[in-house]
């Protein structure tokens, strides 16, 4: 029995935050220094103006206020981090489907994909390129309805095999009668680790880091 559960992406709210109160800091300990400096160079004769010193009191405290809101913004976020950490552990073991074209290829696991089309596809022609973008594999495989699976297990032509890595398939589909049927691809494999880096979650699928974001299905097969 085969069971499907959708997965809602993670937020990278925490690096946003983060970066704010990067700046609110800055902003805070610039405006001192500027007021500082000020009162220290005023003129004795002719001191700073009440309404205008109360006025920049003001917005001192102000930016003062806002860091404090963005420390405590970035606090929850924080937790909210570890706990989509926490939840996506649940997911190790788990065969995910990933809205992507590339997928890892390591010595123990094939590069995997799943395709779709708009009808049964008779044939399919892959080509399948490395990180620099060089095609390292064409092949001519035979389809198997209007959804399937395709695996390249790193064989070269020359009789070798391909590194580890991160590899994309371009695949075209045609029907019993050589029409063109256009497929849509999605990576597919089993989640190995999770990883949580400024906020976002990201999944170890054979041998290469995925965002969560990206995670469109999950299957758990049984019996």
């Amino acid at each position: 029995m085969t069971t499907t559960t959708s997965v809602a992406a993670p937020t990278t709210a925490a690096a946003t935050a983060a970066a704010a109160l990067s700046k609110n800091t800055s902003d805070y300990t610039m405006f001192l220094k500027l007021l500082t400096t000020q009162m220290q160079n005023q003129d004795p004769l002719k001191p700073m103006d009440s309404t205008e010193y109360t006025s920049q009191l003001a917005q001192f405290s102000q930016v003062e206020q806002t860091i404090k809101q963005t420390t405590a913004l970035s606090d929850i976020l924080s937790q909210l981090s570890t706990q989509n950490l926490a939840q996506a552990s649940s997911l190790i073991g788990r065969e995910a489907v990933v809205d992507s074209a590339v997928s890892g290829l390591t010595a123990a696991t094939p590069a995997q994909w799943s395709y779709t089309g708009s009808r049964d596809v008779a044939s399919i022609e892959m080509s399948i390129t490395n990180s620099s973008g060089k095609v390292v594999s064409k092949q001519t495989v035979s389809g198997d309805g209007a959804k399937g699976r395709l695996t390249w297990d790193g064989a070269l032509a020359d009789g070798s095999k391909a590194a580890a890595g991160a590899y994309t398939l371009s695949a075209t589909g045609s029907d019993s009668s050589g029409v063109n049927v256009p497929l849509t691809i999605a990576a597919t494999g089993k989640v190995a680790t999770v990883e949580s880096v400024s906020g976002a979650v990201t999944l170890g699928i054979n041998g290469i880091e995925v965002p969560l974001a990206k995670l469109v299905r999950l299957a758990d097969t049984a019996g």
